[in-house]
């Protein structure tokens, strides 16, 4: 897996910060963020999403919460899968 370095959270202290990556194969994107505390990850499993679907979030899965200010981030690495040639 050849991973594309998108950016790293601008107010980073350095230590494990929000990183958003493009995998160069797949075109997937990478996200390292901030693990969602108890309450939040309660809320999540309150609520029916998707009709029929289970609520909660899978043991294989993880959700993490990314700063808003890297919005702009997120939409670099969609713009690289966007204009990649894996398309």
């Amino acid at each position: 897996m050849e991973l594309r370095f998108i950016g790293i959270d601008p107010d980073t202290n350095y230590e494990g910060s929000p990183t958003v990556w493009v995998d160069g194969d797949t075109n997937d994107l990478i996200v390292q963020g901030l693990r969602l505390d108890p309450s939040d990850l309660q809320k999540l499993a309150a609520v029916e999403w998707v009709e029929g679907h289970r609520p909660g979030v899978p043991d294989h899965e993880a959700v993490v919460r990314l700063p808003a200010r890297m919005v702009q981030l997120l939409r670099e690495a969609c713009d690289a899968i966007e204009h990649s040639e894996l398309r």
